[in-house]
Order: structure tokens, then C-alpha cells, then sequence
């Protein structure tokens, strides 16, 4: 008897090995798997501009990577005396209007340099939902709090949808090497504050522009962690608290049969060992001075060190 439908992803002819290049950008859930990647010491770069939710502001950003096109002060607004871009998330605010900008245009030149290495992208639309900033009636990427008088809620027509995915897929295979790999996803976060009904339409609106777009492009692929979150793991104990976010468990689920799908023999042994050892360097001891601990101490170095060898660029 069968208890659950599982939800597959397609084996990936092209692999993901120790010296791939993968870039990410789009919702927080996008975060969770580049966390992943970090810690398996691949090279990865993720969300330059922060966490990203609907297409359009995700394609203005990387036309801004792709352009090398860095911010001024006339990009900013100056809200409860913080230096804001509208254009990303609340993590590059600062006091001073310098501190901002040297963030933001330090991460855009970092990501072109890096996109221009990348074998592999991953994108993750959130929502179809967009804000008007009315002061400088302006399409923006987050609110950053300020009181909703200022903006407009709508949601993005299927044009607007449409042309974003196309020119984001434009813009990567002219930045990044030839035969880059695309491959998209919705994120299976439900944006409730939008209201339940809302947010079903917002996906779907998603999902019908993007399989639209896709499907005339070549070296752009679909997954499915949408329908392995709310299918396959179709129960609240893969949930946070909060009953909206995967949880650990959910994301380890998924993260598998990414690794199955795109990784290489090679890479999965790679970042199966660089996750154990990641694991026990966050070993702590009061004691640091007892053998037993200097021994473990000394195997790990050794461990990483054969690690190393694998691979040219810096690993830990």
C-alpha cells in the first residue's frame, strides 16, 4: 500500500561537480538550499540584493548585475534616518547614505564577477504580488516598513510576469558561460498575510507565466519543490511553528533529492564528508587543553586538508 505520492525530480544530465559555479537569487527558501551549498563548500553565490520575492524586482536585479550598474544617492530614500534602496531588503539599510550604497554596489560587482563563472542558476519566485512606491511611482522589492499610505498592492499582469522571466533568462545566457543552466522554482511558503485565497492566485499566476515562458527556452528546467512540500510532504509536522516555513526535516528531504538529481558522485561524496565536518567543528569543549580534544582536534585538520586537495578554491 501506498501512504503518500511522491514527487520526483527529473535526473539532470548536466551535474553539479566540485569546481561548478552556482548562483541563486529569489525567496528566502532559495537561501535555505544555498545554506546547504555553503556548507557543502561548493562555490555558490546567493540573493545580492537580499531575499527577492516576485519576478520583476528579481529581473531588475539582475539586469542591474548584469550592467555592472551601480546605485547612487538619488536611488535611495532616507526613512527613520536609515539610507534605503527599495530595491532590496532591509539588510542593506544603514545611517549613512555611503555605508548603504558601498553595500550594494560592492555586492553587484561581486555577482557579476561571479555570474560570469556560473554553470548553474537557481531562481525562486515567492509571489506575484507587487507594491507601488507612489512617492516616485515606482515598482519596488520590499516596504521596508514604511506605512502602506505610500504604496499600491497589485498583482503583476501576465505580460509583466511573462517579460520578466524572459529577459532574466535573456540577461543569464549572455552574462553567464555558454550551456548555463536555469533551473526554476515557486517556493512552497505560503504568503498568508496576503489572505489564503490570494495567495493560491498569486502562484498561480506563477506557475502559468513561468511554465509559459520555459517551455520555448532551452537549458531551463522546472523543479518541482512546490508539489514535494505541499504534495509529497503533505502534513504540518514538516513545518515550523509558524506553519507556513519548511522545516529542518522538510529541507533535508528536499536538499536529497536535489543532490540525487544534480550532483555528481564526486560532489556528493565531497559535500557529504564537508557537512560531517562542518558538524563537528561546531564541536565545543571547556576543556581545551585535554588530549582527547587535541587528537579530534588534529584529525579534523587532517580531514579538512584532504578536502582541500580536491578542489582550488578555499574550502572552510
Amino acid at each position: 500500500m501506498k501512504f503518500r505520492t511522491e514527487v520526483n525530480l527529473q535526473n539532470s544530465e548536466q551535474k553539479i561537480n566540485l569546481n561548478s559555479h552556482i548562483f541563486s537569487i529569489g525567496s528566502c527558501f532559495a537561501t535555505e538550499i544555498s545554506t546547504l551549498l555553503q556548507d557543502g563548500q561548493l562555490q555558490n553565490f546567493n540573493n545580492p540584493f537580499g531575499t527577492l520575492f516576485n519576478p520583476f524586482s528579481i529581473n531588475k536585479a539582475l539586469s542591474k548585475i548584469h550592467n555592472a550598474e551601480f546605485y547612487s544617492e538619488e536611488d535611495l530614500i532616507k526613512f527613520n534616518d536609515y539610507y534605503i534602496s527599495l530595491d532590496h531588503n532591509s539588510s542593506f539599510n544603514s545611517r549613512f547614505s555611503h555605508q548603504t550604497l558601498d553595500f550594494i554596489n560592492h555586492q553587484i560587482q561581486q555577482s557579476n564577477e561571479f555570474l560570469k563563472k556560473t554553470d548553474f542558476v537557481i531562481i525562486t519566485y515567492g509571489t506575484s504580488f507587487i507594491y507601488e512606491f507612489l512617492p516616485k511611482k515606482k515598482l519596488v522589492a520590499n516596504c521596508h516598513k514604511i506605512p502602506s499610505k505610500y504604496f499600491e498592492k497589485r498583482y503583476l499582469t501576465h505580460l509583466e510576469l511573462c517579460d520578466s522571466i524572459s529577459e532574466s533568462i535573456s540577461l543569464l545566457k549572455d552574462i553567464c558561460p555558454e550551456n548555463v543552466q536555469i533551473l526554476f522554482s515557486i517556493s512552497p511558503v505560503r504568503h498568508t498575510k496576503d489572505g489564503i485565497v490570494e495567495n493560491q492566485l498569486s502562484k498561480s499566476k506563477l506557475f502559468n507565466a513561468l511554465h509559459e515562458v520555459i517551455s520555448t527556452e532551452e537549458n531551463c528546467t522546472y523543479l518541482p519543490i512546490y508539489e514535494i512540500m505541499i504534495d509529497d510532504l503533505r502534513d504540518y509536522r514538516f513545518y515550523k511553528e509558524d506553519l507556513i516555513h519548511p522545516n529542518s526535516q522538510a529541507i533535508q528531504y528536499i536538499w536529497e533529492k536535489f543532490g540525487n538529481s544534480y550532483f555528481s558522485e564526486e560532489c556528493k561524496s565531497f559535500v557529504a564528508e564537508n557537512l560531517k565536518i562542518k558538524k563537528a567543528l561546531e564541536h565545543k569543549t571547556d576543556d581545551l587543553k585535554n588530549p582527547k580534544y587535541l587528537e579530534f582536534q588534529e584529525k579534523l585538520k587532517l580531514k579538512i586538508a584532504s578536502q582541500q586537495e580536491k578542489v582550488k578554491h578555499k574550502i572552510f
